[in-house]
Order: C-alpha cells, then sequence, then structure tokens
C-alpha cells in the first residue's frame, strides 16, 4: 500500500475561516488517550467536569447536552422538540435560512421575517411579527457567520416570551466569543458547535434547554430518537449521553475547558471584542484610500467573532481567499448571496490581537496589489 501524500498544513497562528478555526495543539494531542467506557464512573467524572465547563460558558444552571454531531444537529432537534404549532424563522443570512429550511423539512408550518443581509434583526420588527400570529417558536441566528451581523437575542427573547412563544437560538459563532446569558434572557434553547469560538475539532454540538421547553420536547410528537433532548435532559443528569459519544472529541473538550475555565468567560468576550474592533479599524482605515472596503454590518450590529469584509469593484472574496494563502494565511470567501462580493475573516478561538493583525496585514498586501494602491 501507498503511503498518502504529504499534506500542506497551515502554519500554527495562520488559519482565520470562520470555522473550522484552529486547534491548540495541546487540545490535539488529548484526543490520542486510551478508550474508556462512557458508561463507566471514569467517563462520569470527566463529563461532570464537562458539564461544569459548559455551564459557565453557557451561563446556566441548566444541563449542557453534548451531541456527537454538527450544530445543524441540535437545530433539527429544536424543531423537533419544539412545542406544536407555526414557527417564526427570523432570516438575515445562510444560516437563518437553514433554520427555516430545517423547519419545513419537519412539516412544520414555517413563516419567514427577512432582514436585510448585513443586519442584525430588529426585535421591534420580531414583536410586530409575533403580533400578527400566534407562534409556537421562534428561530433565531445570534451570530451569522454568513454576513458577520450581530442580533440582540436577549431583545428577541424577550418578544417571543411576552407572546408565548419559545425561543429557538443558533449561537454557533456566538458562544464562548460573544456575551450569552441563557438563564438570564430566558432562552428556551440554545445551541453552538465544538468548531468555532471553542476552538475545538469539528463534530461536537452543545445545547442548553430551558425547563419549560423540556417539558414541551416531552410529548412532542415525531421528535425521533437521536435528537430526543427529553432524552439528553435524563442522560445528562447522570453525567452521561443517551448514545456513544465521541471520546476523543470529548477529551480534547475536557483540556480545551480547562483553558477556558482559567481565561474565565468575561475576559473570553473581552478579546474577542478586541480582535473584532481591531478588524473593523484596519477596514476602515484601509477604506479609506482603497473605497469599497469596509465591515458589511453596521457599528452596534457586528459579531465579535466573524467579519464579512466588503470589496471595491473588480476585486473579488476568492481573489483576496488565493492571495492570502499565497503568503501563509488561510481566510473564507463570501457565503451565499455574498460570495465574490465579500470575504470574511475568523477572529475566534484562542487568536489574539497581534495574530488577526498579522493576517489582515496580508490581506491588505493583496488588495493593494489587485487595486494598484501602494500598500
Amino acid at each position: 500500500m501507498t503511503a498518502p501524500p504529504p499534506m500542506d498544513f497551515p502554519a500554527p497562528g495562520t488559519f482565520f475561516l470562520p470555522g473550522p478555526t484552529e486547534v491548540r495543539p495541546e487540545v490535539l494531542a488529548a484526543m490520542t488517550r486510551p478508550m474508556i467506557s462512557h458508561r463507566s464512573k471514569v467517563f462520569e467524572g470527566m463529563f461532570a467536569r464537562i458539564q461544569d465547563g459548559l455551564r459557565a460558558v453557557f451561563l446556566t444552571e441548566r444541563p449542557v447536552f453534548v451531541s456527537t454531531s454538527s450544530a445543524t444537529g441540535f437545530m433539527e432537534g429544536a424543531v423537533r422538540c419544539a412545542p406544536d404549532g407555526p414557527i417564526l424563522a427570523v432570516v438575515g443570512g445562510a444560516f437563518g435560512e437553514r433554520f427555516a429550511h430545517i423547519g419545513r423539512n419537519c412539516e412544520r408550518d414555517v413563516d419567514v421575517l427577512e432582514v436585510p443581509l448585513g443586519r442584525g434583526a430588529d426585535p421591534d420588527d420580531v414583536a410586530r411579527a409575533l403580533g400578527r400570529r400566534r407562534y409556537a417558536a421562534v428561530t433565531v441566528v445570534h451570530s451569522e457567520s454568513s454576513t458577520g451581523a450581530l442580533t440582540d437575542i436577549r431583545a428577541v427573547a424577550a418578544a417571543a416570551t411576552q407572546h408565548g412563544a419559545q425561543c429557538l437560538v443558533d449561537s454557533v459563532t456566538g458562544a464562548a466569543g460573544a456575551e450569552l446569558r441563557v438563564d438570564e434572557w430566558g432562552l428556551g434553547f440554545a445551541l453552538t458547535g465544538s468548531q468555532k469560538a471553542l476552538a475545538l475539532p469539528p463534530g461536537l454540538a452543545f445545547g442548553v434547554a430551558s425547563a419549560e421547553f423540556i417539558g414541551h420536547a416531552a410529548h412532542a410528537r415525531g421528535r425521533g430518537m437521536y435528537f430526543d433532548l427529553a432524552e439528553f435532559e435524563e442522560f445528562a443528569k447522570k453525567n452521561q449521553t443517551p448514545n456513544t459519544p465521541a471520546l476523543p472529541l470529548l477529551y480534547a473538550l475536557d483540556a480545551q475547558l480547562a483553558r477556558v475555565r482559567e481565561e474565565t468567560i468575561a475576559a473570553r468576550w473581552a478579546r474577542h471584542r478586541a480582535m473584532a474592533e481591531a478588524t473593523h479599524r484596519w477596514a476602515a482605515s484601509l477604506g479609506e484610500r482603497l473605497p469599497g472596503v469596509g465591515i458589511l454590518a453596521p457599528e452596534g450590529e457586528r459579531s465579535p467573532t466573524v467579519s464579512a469584509v466588503t470589496l471595491p469593484d473588480g476585486i473579488t472574496g476568492d481573489d483576496v481567499v488565493k492571495g492570502a494563502k499565497a503568503r501563509g494565511f488561510t481566510v473564507g470567501g463570501g457565503y451565499g448571496p455574498l460570495k465574490g462580493r465579500t470575504f470574511r475573516v475568523g477572529h475566534m478561538g484562542d487568536h489574539t490581537v497581534d495574530g488577526v493583525q498579522r493576517c489582515l496585514d496580508a490581506c491588505a498586501e493583496v488588495l493593494a496589489e489587485r487595486s494598484g494602491l501602494k500598500h
């Protein structure tokens, strides 16, 4: 058998996709530990530590569910376990549309509230939509990865609660990078994935459900089995998972949560804000010399974890992605309707302001070269 060809891996500190994010060597190394029984006391002890660490991330006293899946799995689980009745899907980008699409595929009655690309949802618009029809649930994206827009989910959840609807939140590029207070904000269900601001390999999803939401889930028709959130709740209380988990990923999670605890979640939020602000300053400065360069989302509605950078005519997102790669950095292209018109920088995970700045400097070189601007 011939050996596989060598792969060209990014150097440490150069990987700035909006997910998956760069993973520290120590976390990757933790995945090589020997296997154990997932029904053993040793596993339960590890899972108890994981629960403590994840509760600090979500700021909740509730159990945190851990699924061997992508975050999309818990999006489907949230829809399947929601109370009977129509769903209002708040859609401001590709991932808001994904939530709506899941609702339709689960044969739910879905109405869409459209939000302009690059904007966060207006809570007043959500409240007005909720006043026009009785909805069982509202789906909303906290940090829209395709546009870099941040929604005030606290205000959206308050509107949902006032109108008797459960608020189901995709916080995939929010949790561990943007302020998130599940209990205080009254969220029905909030979910994220391992490969974003938590800086872990892909393959795990995390979710928190309110007691009220779980009460509905226990009686939901057609909730299926693999993402039966009522069953996740029962197993989490025993420091177990309903199904065989991906043990190596849990080893990585256990190791990474120790670092998150040491940093503290408030400091992690602050570091992400600082990385985002450095990106915004860079775009504003470059835009003065190269009109068209800017941040898609307006001030006050910008995600601290991912920025969609607008481009001048004649320069595409692919141009920047390829040029950055030639300089040793990995960034993301535009997504969905924004493909070609933007590129995206994932300033999340364990990166620093200095590291992001080096990536932005490389992108500035590409833009200067493509535009004929002196760098």
